[in-house]
């Protein structure tokens, strides 16, 4: 068994909303300003996190899902992490322990161990009973220590220290302070690219760290596990890839399967530039398409393009906004439509009621995929799906999955690598090229 070395520390929290992003990202810039080679990852099918860790880090940021990806998809990305950094940060999803496969099933599952990040702005003792409860509620857990967040000052973190239990260490802290906050809106935090000084909020918190121990966390050990060897199906094949502020719902594990199964990534701007770039297959992935109708109605060169590919029979793969902006009009929630590309028959309203949320999975004649879905628009469409999804978890509404042609759309997010050859399937030019 191949075995790498590498300091690590698995970001958690007790609920959502203490403060994790900020904390990782900031601890995340405090080594890489030391000279250290900092990996970060994140929990579940999170995208906005990412892009504002992979600011912080300066390298690239994967999602660690045990139901999307599986273990081995999982260990492997750790196990390469590990052979050039010399730090390994994870960043948790909703609190330590929610979920079936939560932030604590990983966190042992990889022997990594937690620092819990507590926002102690309305706290004094109750602090320690938190860290307490988070240390002792699970036997085994690799327990770090504690991180105070959003703190008034010395005084008030001496009292937080202080009333932690025998056993539980305090790691650092960060005071309250507007400039290192990151924004948020309804699918979570605002886009790393629409933050104009997210730079110097980073900087700013990785700064204000205080009482922090620049010396690294413990080894973990990662191993390698054994994993077929990926068939180039796609060798030669152009994919176009939309990629602006509309949509940027991307992740890299999906971008490197195509890759790895010889695709040619080519990126555009549905925003900003007038043609396709020459591609056999064209992607579209979520993003915020309702923030910027107007400047997408209005591209009309583009439009045209995406419709002269559909016509010539090339796949398209569309996924949330990716859908939202191929339908014939989308409605932002001030209550302003604006034509879209009109290949799918409907139309799509935002709304401030969240819509559908959950990991789920899909049987597709390419094959088995699974993936996420979070949106807070409403589609109507006369369409008939050919397949819907079913939630991870029993109760939760299925997404329906359409077809025009070789155009699949769903409000899904689908992730590659949980089954390689589908999602090969889905983008080749010939489907006789790949046997079914």
């Amino acid at each position: 068994m191949t075995v790498r070395n590498c300091p690590a520390l698995f970001v958690a929290a007790p609920a959502s909303g203490q403060g994790k992003t900020t904390v990782t990202a900031a601890l995340a810039r405090f080594h890489r300003e030391r000279g250290r080679r900092v990996r970060v990852f994140k929990t579940g099918p999170d995208f906005l996190d990412p892009m504002i860790l992979e600011r912080a880090s300066g390298a690239p940021v994967y999602q660690l899902d045990l139901w999307m990806g599986g273990e081995d998809h999982c260990r492997q990305l750790l196990y390469e992490a590990a052979g050039d950094a010399d730090l390994i940060l994870i960043e948790g999803v909703m609190g330590l322990f929610d979920g079936e496969r939560s932030s604590a099933d990983l966190a042992m599952l990889f022997d990594i161990p937690v620092l819990a990040v507590i926002d102690g702005s309305a706290m004094a003792q109750t602090f320690g009973a938190v860290a307490h409860g988070l240390a002792s509620y699970r036997p085994g857990l690799p327990f770090a220590g504690v991180f105070a967040n959003r703190v008034a000052g010395e005084r008030h973190f001496r009292m937080l220290a202080e009333s932690l239990p025998p056993g539980v260490t305090v790691y650092g802290w960060l005071g309250r302070d507007a400039d290192i906050t990151l924004p948020e809106r309804h699918l979570g935090l605002v886009q790393a690219t629409e933050v104009g000084d997210l730079d110097a909020r980073i900087a700013r918190a990785a700064h204000a760290l205080n009482d922090m121990n620049p010396a690294l966390p413990p080894m973990a050990i990662f191993t390698a596990p054994v994993q077929p060897p990926v068939t180039p199906l796609l060798a030669d094949v152009r994919v176009a890839v939309a990629q602006d502020e509309a949509f940027a719902f991307l992740y890299r594990a999906n971008l490197e399967l195509l890759q790895a199964l010889g695709a040619e990534l080519r990126f555009f701007s549905p925003l900003d530039d007038d043609t396709l770039p020459q591609s056999d297959a064209l992607y579209l992935p979520g993003g915020y398409p309702e923030l910027h109708l107007d400047r997408l109605a209005a591209n009309e060169k583009m439009l045209a393009a995406i419709r002269a590919h559909h016509a010539a029979g090339r796949p398209i793969v569309a996924e949330c906004g990716g859908m939202l902006y191929l339908l014939e009009s989308l409605t932002d929630r001030q209550g302003r439509s604006a034509a879209m590309a009109g290949l799918l028959r409907g139309h799509a309203t935002m709304q401030d009621k969240l819509a559908n949320l959950g990991l789920h999975e899909v049987g597709l004649p390419e094959g088995t995929l699974r993936g996420h879905t979070f949106h807070y628009s409403r589609m109507e469409s006369p369409l008939v799906p050919i397949a819907r999804s079913n939630g991870a978890h029993a109760g939760r509404r299925g997404e329906p999955i359409y077809r025009v042609g070789r155009l699949h759309a769903s409000y899904l997010h689908l992730y590659f690598p949980s089954n390689p050859l589908a999602a090969a399937r889905l983008f080749a030019p010939s489907l006789s090229s790949l046997s079914m």
